[in-house]
């Protein structure tokens, strides 16, 4: 079994899924290629995995790599990581922008800060994707990197016979969450969610077969906190539970972030990923300085689905994960085209998506103006159209909902210009208005 990490430098999540890997008896003796096109950081992470591997008793056979195809050549999985431009860009992302007075949170799946970095990860997607029909058409590709929906959608485009699914915890971490909230041991509760990537919703929510939703709904009302985030106060509107943190799930909606006094209601915090790179930076150089002085790491397992799909995929063990991956009838409401988060199975033949139905109309209704938002963004990609930036910027419920239609091909026009060289070349045009 081979398992090729693409980005490997993004030490900190590399380290805890390595962790999750090497837990499994089964895997202790995989070979794990590691890809970077930083040195520095692709060294850190060989000596990263090297010591985890130490701890966890386990005897992999890992190979450090900055040619990209000879980590892919014969991979069986491909785990990407990637994240173009790196913090530099993320920064691009949130100052320009504000200086139009357009706030965001996050800013890796939708609005302007996730239309770009998609259009950043789109190249390197397209050069991944040609590399393993080469080298490993088997293989399967499993997607971390964020915006989720547009890079799977993407990829499933412009390489439809590759095998991919698209991971993220989002949906797992908020039953966790909310069970707990509840006193309610998470083994037993019973969960169905479905949606897009970050705006999913919680469909059933169950113990013992019986509705959870009432005891929420009384940890709401005890609670005067609560009802301040977001999430929250999306649910008592929209009627289930969206899978995404507060910060994330403002910023897909017209809403919130447009409104100082909606900010200051559900304390949201502008910005906050900025934040969040900085900390990932300091964990970053406490690991390689942690490594340099021979002194030993934490190692802790991520409970993520890449190591269960992988070990699933070895053993035969069946699981339900969460995936990302083409619509394709999958839940009714939303197109056909589009890429939909739901339960899946993992077994020995791979990852098999389960049909949901319908979403309730109101929930369908928001992802379906997502959808489009991710349509529109590949749509430029394939089509090379930079018009469709624009476009789909105009259709951003919150970057529509904050700046007139002018101000918005201004502010795309800036990006263009300030990423330059990440972008494909025919999507470089700077159009006016």
């Amino acid at each position: 079994m081979k398992i090729a990490f693409v980005g490997a430098g993004s030490v900190v999540f590399t380290q805890g899924l390595l962790a999750d890997l090497f837990a499994f008896p089964e895997l202790a003796h995989a070979r794990i290629a590691l890809h970077d096109i930083d040195p520095e950081r692709l060294a850190t992470a060989e000596g990263a995995a090297r010591h985890i591997a130490e701890v966890r008793g386990a005897k992999p056979v890992i190979t450090a790599h900055l040619d990209r195809r000879a980590a892919l050549a014969d991979a069986d999985f491909v785990v990407n990581i990637v994240q173009v431009g790196m913090n530099e860009a993320t920064r691009t992302d949130f100052a320009v922008p504000a200086r139009y007075g357009l706030r965001q949170t996050i800013g890796d799946t939708l609005g302007v800060g996730g239309i770009f970095r998609a259009l950043r990860t789109f190249p390197v997607l397209k050069g991944i994707a040609e590399d393993m029909a080469d080298l490993c058409p088997d293989a399967h590709l499993l997607n971390y990197t964020n915006p989720m929906a547009m890079n799977v959608l993407y990829l499933s485009r412009i390489a439809p016979a590759l095998r991919v699914t698209g991971l993220c915890h989002s949906v797992y971490w908020t039953v966790h969450d909310l069970a707990r909230l509840l006193d309610v041991p998470f083994e037993e509760v019973s969960y169905l969610a479905a949606g897009i990537n970050h705006q999913s919703w919680l469909l059933r929510f169950e113990r013992a077969g019986q509705n959870l939703y009432p005891l929420l709904d009384e940890a709401i009302a005890r609670d005067p906190g609560l009802p301040r985030r977001v999430r929250v106060d999306m649910y008592r509107r929209l009627g289930h539970y969206p899978t995404e943190t507060s910060e994330h799930s403002a910023e897909y909606v017209p809403w919130y972030l447009p409104h100082a006094g909606e900010i200051e209601r559900l304390r949201l915090p502008v910005g906050a990923y900025l934040d969040i790179i900085e900390e990932n930076t300091a964990n970053y150089e406490r690991t390689r300085a942690a490594l340099a002085k021979g002194t030993p790491l934490p190692v802790e397992g991520t409970l993520e689905y890449a190591p269960q799909i992988i070990h699933s995929a070895l053993t035969g063990t069946p699981r339900e994960v969460y995936g990302n991956v083409p619509n394709r009838g999958l839940i009714d409401n939303l197109p056909p085209d589009s890429v939909v988060e739901v339960p899946c199975l993992a077994d020995a033949l791979g990852v098999h998506p389960t049909r949901v139905g319908s979403l309730p109309p109101q929930c369908a209704a928001l992802n379906r103006t997502y959808a489009s938002v991710t349509d529109l963004v590949v749509r430029a990609a394939t089509d090379c159209d930079p018009r469709h930036i624009r476009h789909a910027a105009m259709t951003d419920p919150a970057t529509a909902a904050a700046l007139p239609v002018e101000g918005i091909w201004d502010l795309c026009d800036e990006l263009v210009r300030a990423h330059g060289e990440l972008l494909q070349p025919e999507l470089r045009a700077v159009l006016g208005h």
